[in-house]
């Protein structure tokens, strides 16, 4: 018997002129985009690359000193600085609570709106308006017009009930920094929720009343998991956005009463324009940034995972 063997299909030659042509379309493709590029490095990286630099340094502008290398001692003295823990804390006390309420607040809004009912192109664009209104006129409307303790509507409204003069952002400052959030990014859940609403398939809705699914059933073991998808985009996007809150801080509360309210951008605020601490404001601006970075890069994956397994199932 003799053993044939089959002959490796040999590469064809690619002509260098063949190739060079097709690397300068590459390049004429890509050249629109360099001006893009180029200003994005310029205002995104090049900054940050010079608050590493001074995250290194020791440099007070108030006590006239150069910038002094000291290593990582300001990343050291943040770490034991109590201040610091106590934004920390307050950071993922609110952003995960406003990310909670404003995603259950929105999914009913927007199981509401999904309804047809005369007038609901006007009830979903009132729904929406919040999430327009820049944050720090938000902020602002919150604190002078609603919770004012003498003449806010929210203390007018509840005075029949006993509650006269209570003063909101003191009393209950976290609470009521939370319940401003949730207002503002309520309409951001809602529109995502919408969506997956929208994308449901409505035959499969009808056959389950068919066979006797109650409207409750059907939201439990068939919608709520269709929108698992939806929620977790929501939550992602909502945890980047809810970690860089300055404005309903700064606007509303300072910080106070006691530092109660004070997260990690108002913090990096007082170490940088209060204390003029620019190494120790830098190293807490890295800090934030990295901390933002791993929050977006672990919700990424719970999310590409979920859809993978939405995609076998």
């Amino acid at each position: 018997m003799t053993r044939v063997q089959a002959a490796a299909p040999s590469r064809p030659s690619v002509d260098p002129r063949v190739r060079a042509r097709s690397r300068a379309d590459g390049w004429k493709r890509r050249a629109p985009l360099l001006p893009a590029l180029v200003f994005a490095i310029v205002v995104t990286q090049l900054p940050f690359l010079l608050t590493i630099w001074y995250s290194l340094h020791s440099w007070n502008l108030l006590r006239g000193e150069e910038p002094r290398f000291v290593g990582l001692v300001n990343f050291a003295q943040m770490w034991l600085d109590a201040g610091f823990r106590n934004a920390a804390l307050n950071t993922v006390l609110m952003t995960a609570s406003a990310i909670v309420f404003s995603m259950i607040t929105g999914v009913a809004l927007a199981l509401l709106v999904h309804r047809k009912f005369f007038g609901r192109g006007v009830v979903r664009t009132l729904l929406i308006t919040p999430f327009l209104v820049m944050p720090a006129a938000a902020a602002l409307l919150w604190k002078t017009s609603m919770f004012d303790p003498m003449f806010g509507f929210v203390n007018f409204v509840l005075a029949p009930f006993g509650v006269e003069r209570f003063d909101w952002l003191t009393q209950a400052s976290i609470p009521t920094i939370v319940f401003i959030m949730v207002w503002q990014w309520t309409p951001f859940m809602m529109l995502i929720i919408l969506a997956g609403l929208q994308s449901q398939p409505d035959d499969v809705l009808e056959a389950a009343q068919v066979d006797g699914a109650t409207s409750f059933q059907i939201f439990r073991y068939m919608t709520l998991p269709h929108l698992r998808r939806y929620i977790q985009l929501g939550s992602i996007l909502g945890a980047i956005f809810l970690l860089q809150a300055f404005e309903v801080i700064y606007m509303t509360t300072q910080g106070g009463p006691g530092n109660a309210t004070t997260n990690l951008p108002f913090f990096l605020y007082i170490k940088a324009f209060r204390g003029f601490e620019i190494g120790q404001a830098a190293a807490l601006g890295v800090v934030v940034v990295a901390a933002t970075i791993l929050v977006a890069t672990l919700s990424l994956r719970i999310f590409s995972r979920l859809l993978e397994g939405s995609k076998e199932a």
